[in-house]
């Protein structure tokens, strides 16, 4: 992934767009129940989490891209997106 698309990735006020889907009401009744466990204001940002989380697996491993897999990996050790965003600015501007 290039790193203009990661850091459009990374920004928090991107366009949003509404879609239909069909997911059966057991599902969105765990989806729901589980949410505010993980620290979601509610079911539907836990989904665009979810899709989002297969999205940039299935890319990193279709695209074999580094950055994605080193963006992913300070993820998982904690760094926050604002480090991260930080760093990308660095890197561009040079």
């Amino acid at each position: 992934m290039k790193i203009e698309t990661l850091k459009q990735r990374l920004d928090k006020n991107r366009p949003m767009t509404t879609i239909t889907i069909r997911i059966p009401e057991d599902v969105i009744e765990d989806l729901k129940r589980v949410a505010p466990l993980l620290g979601f204001s509610g079911y539907q940002p836990l989904v665009r989490a979810y899709v989002g989380q297969g999205l940039r697996a299935d890319l990193e491993r279709l695209e074999g891209d580094t950055v994605s897999a080193l963006v992913a990996s300070l993820k998982r050790h904690g760094v926050s997106d604002d480090v991260i965003q930080e760093a990308l600015s660095e890197v561009t501007q040079r």
